[in-house]
């Protein structure tokens, strides 16, 4: 007998929509594949997996024949009729819910009744969510199953390094290509896990890579030559890190206007610093800066408060110049809530009452992807962030407030 329930999960990009993909159909068995983002109701969804099935994967051209349905227990009596209508009762029909977080903002019945629909039917149904975050976050309300919980674990750096390496260009040898692979992994592994991201990171910038390779001013043994030709591009590609400001060609007329310091392929980048904010968001968004790229030790010294009021004056003379890794090329760190919020009271003028509106206003960030959720965001009691704007968006937000962001971090010390 089929389990009545499954829930895949891992981070984006591991793997889990193209496995379970592949294995459904080579197996040659029913199943329905739903976007829980496209069908964001329960109309969509109830409606989306009854056509499905009465299809049978083909295309219905008459809209007349498709089928209305608008509440659970409709869809269950109509799932009934469906199955048996196609003489399907006696194998298993498989429902994929994908991006099934989206269930728990529907009705309270939804998630529950689906993970229970072989109970409910009398049928061999198998539902099989498809999820980023954890079971725990699901367990709400009562009438849960308990579903068979399968974890897609992050690939290893060998492991993407194995992955990206099969767009590998004809033309060029798989070990130099290894190599250019692994440095682009160096820079931005701590920072970024996702094998979409670092797979068009690797694509678009090989070009500038190779270049004095295809100019003759280099060979494909002259590692340091190719690493310094290289090395303010990635710098500038960390800085934009998950935002995809430019498109692939804006950003590959860029590389070859920079010389003449024209940036019109980055019109995407300028555009950004002119975006609006609320007063609180860009105290919060220059808070989330500092705290990316600053140690946390580092804290005390530039954000010790004297008598309520924020110590403005910060003593740099007293730090040791040391030879030390620029937490700007390394990329931003993550940061926990509570010390954004620290970091955020201390730079903010006049006093601010800890309400509502302001966790409102970084839940706001986060959906202008000016802040992103770190790795490990099914912490709930404690999330953590990180900062995904450049150095130069945070110092035209810091002018538009009158803040010397460059006096509180900690490269500049």
């Amino acid at each position: 007998m089929t389990p009545p329930a499954l829930f895949l999960y891992g981070h984006t990009s591991t793997g889990k929509s193209l496995v379970l993909g592949s294995i459904l159909k080579s197996s040659q068995v029913l199943h329905v594949i739903v976007n829980c983002v496209e069908c964001y109701s329960q109309r969509f969804l109830f409606e989306h997996v009854l056509n499905a099935i009465r299809a049978d994967g083909a295309a219905i051209l008459d809209t007349s024949t498709l089928i209305k349905c608008d509440n659970m227990s409709d869809f269950v009596r109509l799932l009934q009729q469906e199955v048996v209508a196609k003489k399907l009762d006696m194998q298993t029909v498989y429902i994929v819910l994908d991006k099934a977080e989206r269930l728990r903002d529907m009705e309270q019945n939804i998630l529950p009744a689906f993970l229970r629909l072989q109970e409910l039917t009398g049928l061999n149904l198998c539902t099989i969510l498809v999820s980023e975050i954890v079971w725990e976050k699901y367990r709400f309300g009562t009438g849960f199953l308990e579903p068979l919980v399968i974890q897609f674990p992050d690939y290893s750096k060998d492991e993407l390094v194995e992955i990206i390496c099969h767009d590998r260009p004809e033309d060029y040898p798989e070990g130099f290509y290894n190599m250019y692979v692994n440095l682009v992994l160096n820079i931005f592994y701590y920072a970024c896990r996702n094998l979409k991201e670092l797979r068009h990171l690797v694509t678009l910038n090989f070009k500038t890579y190779v270049q004095p390779i295809n100019s003759g001013e280099a060979t494909m043994g002259d590692t340091k030559k190719l690493w310094k030709h290289i090395e303010p591009h990635l710098k500038k590609a960390l800085c934009t890190l998950y935002l995809r400001e430019v498109s692939s060609s804006q950003w590959e007329r860029y590389q070859q206007e920079i010389e003449t310091a024209d940036n019109v392929g980055l019109q995407g980048l300028t555009h950004r610093s002119h975006v609006e904010l609320p007063y609180y968001s860009k105290y919060l968004l220059i808070a989330a800066y500092l705290a990316s790229y600053n140690p946390a030790k580092s804290d005390r010294k530039f954000f010790a408060k004297n008598s309520g009021k924020v110590n403005k004056k910060v003593q740099l003379n007293q730090a040791k110049k040391k030879d030390r890794t620029s937490n700007h090329m390394l990329g931003p760190k993550p940061f926990p809530l509570d010390r954004l919020l620290a970091i955020f009271y201390s730079i903010v003028e006049g006093r601010v009452a800890p309400t509502a509106n302001i966790f409102m206003q970084i839940t706001s960030l986060v959906s202008l992807h000016f802040l992103g959720h770190a790795t490990g965001e099914d912490q709930i009691e404690q999330p953590k962030y990180k900062c995904l704007v450049s150095l130069d968006f945070i110092k035209a937000v810091s002018r538009t407030v009158n803040f010397e962001v460059t006096r509180y971090l900690y490269d500049f010390a």
